[in-house]
C-alpha cells in the first residue's frame, strides 16, 4: 500500500488490487467529509507513448464500430521515444501513482515497448494500458502478468477481441473490457447486460463516452433525451451484474442525474488537471487526451517540467472552467459542469456552464 501526503489529504493505492481512496481535507487533525480539489503533482499520468497506429491506415477502428478519438487513420507521427519515457518516469518516481500507456494505436506494440513497462515497476509505478488486441500474443500477455496493473481490451466486435481477452485471461491479468458508448452503440450495450453475454472471467466493463474528437462524428453522441440512454442508465443503477461496471468520468453527470442504486459519494468528476494529466508523443503536457487534435490547453514538456506543468497558467485557466461552472446547480460540487473540453457532450439537461 503506497501511501501519499498532501498538504490538507491523504492518498491510498494498492499495487496489488488497483484500489485508490483519498480522505477527505483534513483540518485540525479530523477528516472534514470535504472532498480536495487537487493533488499537488498528478497521480495518475496517461502517456501517449503511440504516435501512429500500425493498423490506422486499413480503419481498423472504424470497420469495428468505434470513431478513433486520436484519428489513427490520418496520423504518421513517431511513437514517443525511449529516452523521452525514462525522462518521464524519472520525475514521477516516488510521486505517480500509475501510468495509463496510450496514444495513437495499441500500446503493446511499441518497439520499446517491454523495456517501458520494466521501467515503471523498477520505479514503482504501476503501468496499464487499452489495445485492440489485434497484436496481441503469448509474449505479450506474459509480460503483462509480469508488471501490469490491469490490461483493457477495446471492444472491438471481432475474433482477434476475444482472442485477446482470452490469452489475458488464461495467463491471470486482470482483464477489463473499455466499451465506446454512443448512439451506434447503446443498443448493443443494452442486450449485452440484459443478457450477461460479455466474456466470461473478466474484472470490468468500462464505459466509456464518446466524444466528437479525431473520427468522432456528433452524429453518435449520446443524448439525455433518448429514451435508449435513460433505459441504458436504468439497467446501470438498477440491475444487478456479473461484472463491476466501470465509466469514465466524463459520464458522471449522467450518473449524478439517475444514480438509481448507485452511491454518489462513490463518483468522481473529470480528472484532467486536478487528479491526472495526458502527455503526447512529442512531449506535449496537456489535462486531457481529448485535447490531443487541437492543443488547446498544451505545455511543452521539453521546455518545462511535469511539475511547471501542473502549476502553470494554462492548466489553473482549465482548474477554473470546474471553478466558475453552474454556480447555481444543487449538484456543482458533484459535476463542476462536466467536460471543458466538449461541453456539448456533458449528459444533464440543466447545464448552467458560465
Amino acid at each position: 500500500m503506497r501511501v501519499r501526503k498532501e498538504k490538507d489529504f491523504l492518498s491510498f493505492f494498492n499495487e496489488i488490487t488497483g484500489e485508490y481512496v483519498r480522505t477527505g481535507v483534513i483540518k485540525n487533525g479530523k477528516d472534514t467529509g470535504k472532498d480536495p480539489f487537487m493533488s499537488s503533482f498528478p497521480e495518475l499520468l496517461d502517456i501517449g507513448i503511440m504516435g501512429h497506429c500500425k493498423h490506422g491506415k486499413s480503419g481498423l477502428c472504424l470497420k469495428a464500430g468505434v470513431q478513433c478519438y486520436q484519428d489513427g487513420l490520418h496520423s504518421d507521427a513517431p511513437n514517443m521515444k525511449l529516452d523521452d519515457f525514462r525522462n518521464l518516469v524519472k520525475q514521477c518516481e516516488g510521486k505517480v501513482f500509475q501510468f495509463a500507456l496510450g496514444g495513437c494505436g495499441d500500446p503493446d506494440q511499441h518497439e520499446n515497448f517491454a523495456e517501458i513497462l520494466k521501467l515503471c515497476r523498477d520505479s514503482d509505478i504501476v503501468p496499464n494500458f487499452t489495445t485492440s488486441g489485434l497484436g496481441m500474443t503469448e509474449e505479450i500477455a506474459q509480460l503483462c502478468k509480469k508488471y501490469c496493473g490491469a490490461v483493457a481490451v477495446s471492444w472491438y466486435r471481432s475474433e482477434y477481441t476475444l482472442n485477446a481477452i482470452q490469452l489475458l485471461l488464461n495467463n491471470g491479468v486482470k482483464t477489463n473490457i473499455h466499451y465506446v458508448l454512443g448512439k451506434h452503440t447503446i443498443k448493443e450495450a443494452i442486450e449485452r447486460l440484459q443478457k450477461e453475454s460479455f466474456p466470461k472471467g473478466i474484472n470490468a466493463i468500462i464505459f466509456l463516452l464518446h466524444k466528437p474528437v479525431g473520427l468522432g462524428i456528433r452524429e453518435n453522441m449520446l443524448s439525455i433525451e433518448d429514451s435508449e440512454t435513460h433505459e441504458f442508465f436504468r439497467i446501470i443503477g438498477e440491475d444487478a451484474h456479473k461484472y463491476k461496471i466501470g465509466f469514465d468520468s466524463c459520464t458522471v453527470p449522467a450518473l449524478i442525474n439517475q444514480p438509481g442504486m448507485i452511491n454518489i459519494e462513490s463518483l468522481d468528476t473529470c480528472e484532467g488537471a486536478r487528479w491526472s494529466a495526458y502527455i503526447t508523443p512529442d512531449m506535449k503536457m496537456l489535462p486531457c487526451s481529448f485535447d490531443n487534435q487541437e492543443l488547446k490547453w498544451a505545455v511543452d514538456l521539453k521546455t518545462y517540467s511535469i511539475q511547471e506543468a501542473w502549476n502553470s497558467e494554462t492548466f489553473e485557466k482549465f482548474r477554473n472552467c470546474f471553478k466558475e461552472a453552474c454556480p447555481s446547480c444543487a449538484q456543482r460540487q458533484k459535476c463542476m459542469g462536466g467536460c471543458p473540453i466538449r461541453p456539448e457532450v456533458v449528459l444533464c439537461k440543466n447545464k448552467k456552464r458560465g
